[in-house]
């Protein structure tokens, strides 16, 4: 089956030119997503990128009640849209619940549905009567093949504008691993398909300020072998100072090695975009 070309604004996923989702974890404050979002989009540009810019206005999915959450729907929406007209990119959150949808669509160039919400029926057809674009994060207990149900979920509604995220599979109680054979079997599905790196190598368990609940050193080789697989595109949550970051602190990748990582990305990218020429 042919990749469908998601539009995005004036941007393509599935296109033939790498995509990067990226940004913090969770909104944090204003300052912190423009200056995220600017050193992004500056290096998108640079490697010949496109990109959206992804913080998330609620995180529902905390292991603690005291844990920060993120500013809420209002705040967080208004802070997105802030930076989509200052830095001039199309921004992503998640919604959590299907009657947060119709807010979240006014504001979100696309919507997410968490990896955990991947199998809610109501929610992906709540989504998809938007009419918005859909990254679909694959849930850590779906096989990739699997996808296949929410996928239709979605086209039921006559929409069609599906992107599809891997970030790995359950291995055992706290770990995840990435099976590289998810990514063209999730390509088959017709959908563009993103791998979500810094998600991976999150281990569950510890609180996400804990050095233990992360381990970023794996970031590089997994994203290295992901794009050689031939993905289209590259999530990451990053960070100006990640020992600060409210969210995700231990696996996110801080904002000063982002050009490293896309030098690399874009190298790869090259390669495999020749062989298949």
């Amino acid at each position: 089956m042919s990749i469908n070309v998601v539009r995005v604004g004036d941007i393509g996923v599935g296109g033939g030119k790498f995509t990067i989702i990226a940004g913090p974890c969770v909104i944090e404050d204003l300052k912190t997503c423009l200056t995220t979002a600017s050193v992004i989009k500056e290096l998108t540009m640079k490697y010949g990128f496109n990109y959206i810019f992804k913080s998330s206005y609620e995180k529902d999915n905390r292991s603690s009640v005291e844990a920060y959450a993120g500013p809420g729907i209002e705040d967080g929406l208004s802070m997105l849209e802030e930076v989509k007209k200052t830095v001039g990119v199309p921004v992503l959150s998640d919604v959590h619940c299907s009657q947060q949808v119709p807010q979240a669509a006014k504001i979100l160039d696309v919507i997410q549905i968490p990896a955990y919400l991947s199998q809610q029926t109501r929610l992906a057809v709540t989504v998809g009567k938007t009419g918005k674009p859909v990254n679909v994060k694959k849930g850590q207990f779906v096989a990739p093949e699997d996808m296949k149900a929410v996928v239709s979920k979605i086209r039921s509604t006559g929409n069609t504008e599906i992107i599809l995220t891997e970030r790995g599979s359950c291995f055992g109680y706290r770990r995840l691993v990435v099976d590289m054979r998810s990514f063209p079997i999730m390509r088959s599905l017709g959908c563009p398909v993103i791998f979500d790196v810094t998600h991976a190598i999150r281990i569950y368990g510890y609180p996400s300020s804990d050095p233990k609940g992360g381990e970023p050193e794996f970031i590089r080789c997994l994203a290295r072998a992901a794009v050689a697989c031939g993905v289209d595109g590259l999530f990451f949550e990053t960070h100006p100072n990640v020992a600060k970051a409210k969210c995700d602190a231990a696996s996110m990748l801080p904002l000063k090695d982002a050009e490293n990582l896309l030098a690399e990305v874009a190298a790869i990218n090259k390669v495999v975009r020749d062989l298949k020429a």
